[in-house]
């Protein structure tokens, strides 16, 4: 058994945030009813047709759920997502700002006729504050948070290349729900949470806070190294390869220049010798070291790294990653079903010896809803039956 097995999620749910949630939820057994709108979906399914006409954004988040397209302004349908939240422990929503409210999907009606019941807003902003309403997009969150005033050079910012605020907050509702259910175990009633892009990307904004809040003013903007350590990032070796690396504490740096640079000396320079006056030197720190990595080869830099046990990584591609040796070597690939076929998928990041993680098809756009018509009339007449 995978631990979520017997759980039931009813998701009204579209782009990332909550679809990431519900998908880990899924990944450890749970069954997840995807609620869509009739004829389109979740937007999500059109972002592009990269994955032989599928979207990569979907097939990344949709594994394992079933789906049924339900117009919630229908009175019909929205019975019948009425009935499916009756029958399950966890209702999750990130509907526009006011959405559930108005179609009566909010945690307060819900959880009314049922204290059982697990329901999980996502949101932009949060309730309440005058952002309540605005839209918020994973671009427009990450200003507001103040992470692109971080990304990038001085010259220019820079959006953060994957969906950085949509995955904290679909990281924050995975785990509310699953705190939820533990709670519900131990106390017999549901509870309701929200979780709002700009307070779960804030969260990881800790440092750069206490930095500026405490120091007068932000990190700088660094590019590829660190704004508040060195020598951290990348450095030019014999014609012009990089070679990057990440110095953590002083008795590293001393192995960094005894025995990788081959200058003991330089550990000791006034210059460098700890390392807030690095960071302050840094231009001069980088002439010394790549003045010396320009005389070898990135292989020979970083074999004296390895040797050094300092750490140090490769500038991959995402072709380069797909093929990565230590998830070869860890047999982290697997094939996943889907309307176009089977596709590549990588095993959810949580290794439990003797447990293979729930791998299972992408579905089409309303692909289940006969199946889960049929279940609720069964349901229905079970109960007729039962009085």
């Amino acid at each position: 058994m995978l631990p979520l097995d017997g759980i039931t999620v009813v998701s009204v749910e579209q782009a990332v945030a909550a679809p990431f949630a519900t998908r880990q939820l899924a990944d450890l057994g749970a069954r997840v009813i995807k609620v869509e709108r009739p004829g389109t979906g979740d937007f999500a399914r059109a972002y592009d047709e990269t994955v032989r006409g599928m979207s990569s954004h979907f097939v990344w988040l949709n594994r394992n759920k079933e789906s049924i397209a339900l117009d919630m302004k229908d009175p019909a349908d929205a019975g019948v997502l009425r009935q499916l939240i009756a029958r399950a422990d966890v209702f999750v929503q990130n509907l526009a700002p006011g959405a559930a409210e108005r179609l009566g999907l909010d945690a307060g009606t819900l959880r009314e006729g049922d204290p059982r019941l697990v329901v999980c807003s996502i949101s932009g902003y949060g309730s309440g504050g005058p952002y309540e309403h605005k839209k918020a997009y994973d671009l427009l969150v990450q200003c507001e948070a103040g992470v692109m005033s971080l990304t990038g050079t001085e010259e220019a910012p820079a959006k953060i290349g994957i969906a950085v605020a949509d995955i904290a907050a679909g990281m924050y509702a995975y785990s509310g729900i699953l705190t939820a259910l533990y709670e519900r175990e131990r106390t017999g009633r549901g509870g309701a949470f929200e979780v709002s892009m700009l307070e779960a990307l804030g969260e990881w904004m800790g440092y750069p806070h206490y930095f500026t809040r405490y120091g007068g003013s932000r990190p700088p903007r660094s590019g590829a190294e660190h704004a508040a350590i060195a020598p951290y990032g990348p450095y030019r070796a014999a014609a012009g390869a990089q070679v990057f690396l990440s110095i953590q504490n002083e008795r590293e740096w001393a192995e960094f220049c005894t025995r990788v640079l081959e200058l003991p000396q330089l550990a000791a320079d006034p210059r460098f010798a700890r390392n807030s006056v690095r960071v302050a030197n840094r231009e001069v720190l980088r002439e010394r070291i790549e003045e010396r990595f320009g005389t070898m080869t990135a292989e020979e830099v970083e074999e004296r790294l390895e040797a050094a046990r300092i750490a140090h990584g490769r500038l991959r591609d995402v072709a380069g990653f797909a093929a990565h040796p230590q998830l070869a070597a860890r047999d982290r690939w697997r094939t996943v079903d889907s309307p176009v076929g089977p596709l590549e998928a990588l095993l959810p990041p949580v290794t439990v010896a003797g447990r293979e993680p729930r791998m299972d098809r992408v579905p089409a756009l309303d692909e289940d809803r006969a199946r889960i018509l049929a279940e609720l009339r069964g349901a229905v007449g079970e109960t007729r039956g039962e009085r």
